[in-house]
């Protein structure tokens, strides 16, 4: 089903998004999944089918699904088996949902699993994920594990989204997998996908490099 030209411009984001990120190495063959919201009433995401090469995708390769991840209208393509993911985060006021499966995302979120988090200090580019001011603030990305039963999951990060002492920020990792990461409109995900995808790739180099792995 071709993509209306209402949507257009959003899916010609999405597109750059995975040209980009697939030459940066963040999703490479049919990994990773993007979406952006079209309509808050009713709950609408645009998003990447499945099963797509993410560095050649076209306009016909994105499908509709509602608030319950569902695809909407005739299509032959198929949601992502994440999208219910993309829609916890878009009834919480994402904007646009980014996925990525880059080696150092995959390999700290291994890694770090056992603590339930990677805790990211120190650096200039913290500045660059919402709402942190000064490289002298944290970013805690929680690592959850690895799962078929995403439902279960998204109601999870529901509930820690909703934690209004301790809410979910930033972005979340899954064991083995990859990053999610979210904001007010595509512009907004990409920079956070830009900063925690370098600050991984810091935080990888710099354990190499003091023999900490």
């Amino acid at each position: 089903m071709s993509a209306p030209d209402s949507h257009a411009s959003e899916i010609s984001q999405l597109i750059e998004c995975g040209h980009d990120f697939h030459r940066r190495g963040w999703s490479l063959g049919t990994s990773s999944n993007y979406s952006v919201v079209v309509s808050r009433d009713p709950l609408t995401l645009r998003m990447t089918g499945s099963g797509f090469d993410k560095g050649r995708l076209t306009p016909e390769q994105f499908l509709l699904v509602d608030a319950n991840a569902a695809a909407i209208g005739e299509t032959a393509l198929k949601p992502s088996a994440e999208a219910l993911l993309h829609t916890a985060l878009a009834k919480h006021g994402a904007g646009a949902v980014l996925h990525t499966h880059s080696v150092a995302a995959t390999v700290l979120s291994e890694h770090f699993l056992k603590d339930g988090a990677l805790r990211i200090t120190g650096y200039e580019m913290l500045k660059g994920l919402s709402g942190i001011t000064t490289h002298e603030a944290g970013a805690v990305i929680e690592i959850y594990p690895n799962t078929q039963d995403i439902a279960r999951l998204a109601t999870f990060v529901e509930s820690r989204l909703q934690d209004s002492s301790n809410p979910l920020r930033h972005g979340f990792l899954m064991a083995g997998h990859g990053l999610y990461t979210w904001g007010a409109d595509i512009a907004a995900a990409r920079r956070q996908i830009e900063v925690l995808e370098f600050l991984f790739e810091v935080v990888t180099q710099k354990r190499l490099l003091t023999g900490a792995f």
